[in-house]
């Protein structure tokens, strides 16, 4: 596989993944946090049964970080005692609490190539861990998950959290088009290029740092491998589930926010294609033309609803021109926004105003096909009927549909994605965890 990015790519986006060599003994392939606060029950035995876990069956040299968010009893305490024991364990103590805040901490500072995290209650089967990591170590995915709604998942806990988890997922693939199936499992793992580049993007400090890390990665183009997991819940979890609820429902209304208007960097976690023959550039065949006439198309079925809906209402206090030219002005707008962001996916703010310009140009272009078609309905004489109103409108609107989609794509927004990018990101290319060897099989294959 090619494992260095096309130099005529920009600066600041990833390079290909790469399958990681195999490292120098002593070298930590693997990097994984515990965040903790007043955890001095659990952590002894999780981090004695992980460290055992990880000696046993995992290939690489690993390293095991212990994230103290401000305990005060005698977490601090215990986790330099088991870091002064245990080979490959170390701590880092934080003053303010926060998951969030914690894994980017730690693994801001890592030089792992792969960061890993998991819950101090090891609620999950460490059994999953290697099928985790194995996609990021090969190249092949750039984040991994643990899902415990995959149809395969084992999962036991109460009616109350399954309803809160399942719920809280519907709610994040209706109102940010999230196609990951679990965003909160405590058990993630992400390749080091990426949450250098990343983790500056992510705001949140807190629990919902784990869905805005994932929500921006899938909305980029990134890769998210997903592992049906095997998970118990823990009865004794200080998690309060209100607190949390109402900051995560906030977080989502942030991210949404930012989305919509463009205003996060997601160009600069853009990945080059492999060498698969499949990605590779066709002469003479249009990029991304199938997609965008999809969503030109669906744009353009919702601006039509939407000015036809203008003008009746413009219609009941002044004439048919008048309404026909303040509703197609106003869907026009809505239009070159919406087919902006959505059809040809443009970012951020630059160039807005220009955009909207010349999207008033092609608005011209249709108030003169729809009047001229109101003024021929005007000249054939009679007074008809506003159903025949509208079905003329309809008629005029479609011939001017495909001028505008290519006056859109040929002026208003050229093709302008750098050579060997992923474009605009638009696919999740999230994995279900299911690939074509074992964890085992894949690294016998790689020693």
């Amino acid at each position: 596989m090619r494992t260095d990015s096309s130099p005529d790519s920009p600066p600041g986006t990833l390079p290909a993944r790469e399958h990681l060599p195999a490292s120098a003994a002593g070298t930590a392939v693997l990097d994984v946090v515990i965040p903790v606060y007043n955890e001095e029950q659990d952590l002894q035995p999780c981090v004695r049964r992980l460290h055992e876990h990880l000696t046993r069956t995992f290939p690489y040299a690993f390293r095991i970080t212990i994230a103290d968010n401000a305990s005060t009893d005698g977490t601090a305490l215990l986790a330099a005692r088991l870091a002064a024991e245990l080979p490959g364990v170390g701590v880092v103590r934080l003053e303010q609490k926060g998951r969030g805040r914690a894994l980017r901490t730690v693994w801001s500072a890592s030089e792992a190539p792969v960061l890993a995290y998991m819950d101090v209650d090891l609620s999950t089967d460490l059994n999953a861990l290697l099928p985790l990591v194995a996609p990021l170590i090969s190249g092949h995915s750039d984040l991994a998950i643990g899902s415990r709604l995959a149809r395969s998942s084992r999962v036991v806990r109460g009616p109350k959290r399954e309803l809160i988890s399942r719920a809280y997922n519907l709610i994040l693939r209706g109102s940010l088009q999230a196609r990951f199936s679990d965003a909160q499992c405590g058990f993630k793992a992400i390749r080091g290029d990426v949450a250098r580049v990343l983790l500056p993007l992510v705001e949140d400090s807190g629990w919902f740092f784990d869905t805005e890390m994932l929500v921006l990665a899938e909305r980029a183009g990134l890769r998210i491998h997903e592992v049906p997991v095997d998970w118990v819940d823990d009865p004794d979890s200080t998690v309060h589930l209100v607190r949390t609820a109402t900051e995560d429902l906030r977080g989502v209304w942030r991210i949404g926010r930012a989305l919509a208007t463009g205003s996060l960097p997601l160009d600069l976690l853009a990945r080059p294609f492999g060498d698969d023959p499949r990605d590779r550039e066709l002469t003479g065949v249009p990029q991304g033309l199938a997609r965008q006439l999809i969503g030109f198309c669906v744009v353009g079925v919702l601006s039509t609803l939407f000015y036809l809906l203008l003008y009746s209402g413009f219609r009941e206090f002044c004439g048919p021109q008048p309404a026909n030219g303040l509703a197609l002005l106003v869907s026009a707008v809505a239009n070159t926004a919406a087919n902006r962001r959505l059809t040809f996916g443009v970012r951020g703010r630059g160039g807005a105003v220009r955009h909207q310009a010349q999207g008033l140009v092609v608005f011209a272009i249709g108030l003169a096909l729809t009047s001229g078609s109101l003024a021929a309905l005007d000249a054939a004489g009679g007074r008809p009927a506003h159903s025949t109103e509208l079905a003329v409108l309809v008629t005029a609107n479609l011939a001017a549909t495909v001028l505008r989609f290519l006056l859109f794509r040929a002026w208003v927004f050229p093709d302008q994605r750098q050579p060997h990018g992923i474009g605009t990101g638009t696919g999740s290319g999230t994995g279900t965890g299911t690939g074509s060897g074992t964890a085992t099989e894949f690294f016998e294959g790689s020693r």
